[in-house]
């Protein structure tokens, strides 16, 4: 679960706080619909001139889209002319809209994105400007099995999973 809520469950006594494990960070992305240009968004200057050129600009009800409606379309001054052209979308994963055309482009953590079919990844946007949601887990004081828990948490922030970690969208944990 995201790390801030898990501390939450530590904090009530639900969760042994011995067992907190970092797993992995999930940045945001952004796609554009299969067949399209991808373009590049590797800089500040080229995410906002590709979000000022955009058509349509949809992102998520989650946290990351809450950042970049409030903070990232600020930190690069487009909020009014992104205003009347972007559109937070609920419930379903921006991705899935952006394939059927409704939107020119979408942003949304990259692990939401990539399963999707009908888009084409473009890239993570640039690290001064991202949200990072970092992933963790713990063993709950209750559980009927800890050892195991712990295994399997041990396991997961090994590198031995690394390369799943990382082809399913999110990114390691330094260690």
């Amino acid at each position: 679960m995201v790390g801030y809520a898990l501390d939450d469950l530590i904090k009530q006594g639900k969760v042994d706080p011995a067992s907190r494990v970092e797993l992995a960070d999930s940045r945001i992305g952004m796609a554009v619909k299969a067949g399209a240009q991808a373009p590049s968004i590797k800089t500040d200057a080229e995410l906002k001139q590709v979000l000022l050129s955009a058509k349509s600009v949809a992102y998520s009800d989650s946290a990351s889209g809450v950042y970049i409606q409030n903070e990232l379309f600020k930190k690069l001054g487009v909020q009014a002319q992104l205003a009347p052209k972007s559109t937070m979308v609920e419930r379903i994963p921006v991705a899935s809209v952006v394939a059927k055309g409704d939107y020119e482009v979408g942003f949304q953590q990259v692990a939401e994105l990539l399963p999707v079919p009908g888009i084409t990844f473009a890239g993570k946007i640039p690290e001064d400007l991202q949200s990072v949601t970092r992933y963790a887990a713990g063993i709950p004081k209750n559980a009927e099995h800890p050892a195991e828990a712990r295994k399997l948490l041990t396991y997961l922030a090994s590198p031995d999973a690394q390369a799943t970690v990382r082809a399913t969208g999110l990114d390691s944990v330094p260690r």
